[in-house]
């Protein structure tokens, strides 16, 4: 059972780098502005749901 939560965080925890990556990808920094406002509120949603996740599990700890 403890193999199964490292590896869930392990799984969310890459999810959640990768997406913050590509969340900082598609930020233009001159502007202030995203590129393309849906795919982001997608990443958002998505990279927000795995931390929460990641929490979850480190609380049951």
């Amino acid at each position: 059972m403890e193999k199964e939560k490292k590896g869930s965080l392990f799984f969310f925890g890459i999810i959640a780098f990768i997406l913050g990556l590509a969340l900082l990808k598609k930020f233009n920094f001159e502007t202030y502005r995203f590129e393309s406002p849906g795919l982001v509120i997608l990443y958002s949603i998505v990279f927000f749901a795995a931390i929460v996740l990641i929490i979850r599990n480190l609380r049951k700890n």
